[in-house]
């Protein structure tokens, strides 16, 4: 049997980065490994509602208590972060809420960070998580998602990836995609310049004599 390894804290990665990693590798690697940041609409939202809902605060609904910017992090997997908030529920089960201001995307990215985020508590707790839940601004409701074994393997998979991209110190090429139109990074990233002068590189070598 393959003994577990665990990660130092001065190796832990932000839970954060999981989301920019699956939007874009080149972003997460921008943001996490070259310290590069701008806000845009889109971030300043975001940030104004996780201001609103990290609170450090506790109470009581009912049967069910509520955490508010609950710390968490993981050894195994060398994470850290917070939870919007963390409900702990009268027959043992804890579900963890994350705030978004947009609406539900096509990719991954959210899920996989609620993921992440059940993975720290069930570490943290001894404790199997089944279900979490996003609450979006947009369109004012919650959403369930279940954990199952797909996601925790996508989850893993992607934490190891980001632990890559930061060990070795990678940037990795731009490519122009349409999502980059909505990425906060575009003017320091330049997508347009580096598919433009590739393309350049490639036709002078394409002619050269």
């Amino acid at each position: 049997m393959q003994k577990e390894t665990f990660y130092s804290e001065d190796d832990f990665i932000h839970l954060g980065a999981l989301q920019h990693y699956v939007f874009c590798p080149r972003q997460c690697a921008l943001i996490h490994v070259e310290d590069a940041w701008r806000e845009n609409v889109l971030t300043v939202r975001g940030k104004i509602l996780h201001e609103q809902v990290d609170t450090d605060t506790y109470e009581s609904r009912g049967a069910i208590k509520i955490v508010r910017g609950l710390r968490i992090h993981s050894y195994r997997l060398g994470i850290v972060g917070r939870c919007d908030v963390v409900e702990f529920h009268a027959d043992g089960s804890v579900l963890p809420v994350e705030f978004k201001a947009g609406k539900p995307k096509e990719d991954l990215s959210d899920k996989i960070q609620l993921c992440a985020q059940a993975l720290c508590l069930e570490e943290m707790l001894t404790i199997k998580i089944t279900r979490g839940a996003f609450f979006y601004g947009k369109i004012r409701r919650r959403v369930q998602v279940e954990l199952d074994e797909e996601l925790r393997k996508q989850t893993e998979s992607v934490i190891a990836a980001v632990h890559e991209l930061v060990r070795d110190k990678r940037v990795p090429m731009a490519r122009y995609m349409a999502k980059c139109r909505n990425c906060s990074l575009l003017d320091i990233c330049q997508p347009r310049a580096m598919n433009e002068r590739k393309l350049t590189h490639y036709m002078s070598n394409l002619y050269s004599v």
